[in-house]
């Protein structure tokens, strides 16, 4: 083989990398993993503002502990949705896990109506 020839190849392979990456990363991805507020709430109402309050400010029933978090709150809108979905998922000291009860898009959804609180 020519060093030409091997650069060529070289430098295909790595063009079609980028672009694989970039599709594999590129916005359509993100858009299906946004929730549905309506739903959202629905299902905030259903199973979360018993504790979180109808507004999600922390003021509902303190059935498992003190201070439910203000979802309302700046502390709040500033975790990633990251961090927000494994609070829901895995619950915290004195909230229970969702993960048995919440599908992936069911949490995505409530999510999705979490960040519409305070705003």
């Amino acid at each position: 083989m020519t060093s030409g020839y091997r650069i060529g190849i070289l430098l295909a392979v790595c063009v079609s990398g980028l672009l694989y990456g970039g599709i594999a990363q590129g916005e359509p991805e993100a858009k299906t993993l946004r929730g549905n507020v309506a739903r959202g709430k629905t299902l905030f109402v259903r199973n979360c503002a018993g504790c979180h309050g109808t507004a999600g400010g922390g003021d509902g029933y303190r059935l498992l502990g003190q201070d439910p978090a203000n979802l309302t709150a700046p502390s709040t809108s500033r975790k990633s949705d990251a961090e927000l979905l494994k609070t829901i998922h895995n619950g915290k000291p004195n909230m229970p896990a969702w993960k048995g009860n919440l599908s992936e898009s069911q949490s995505r959804d409530v999510l999705a109506y979490v960040r519409t609180l305070g705003k």
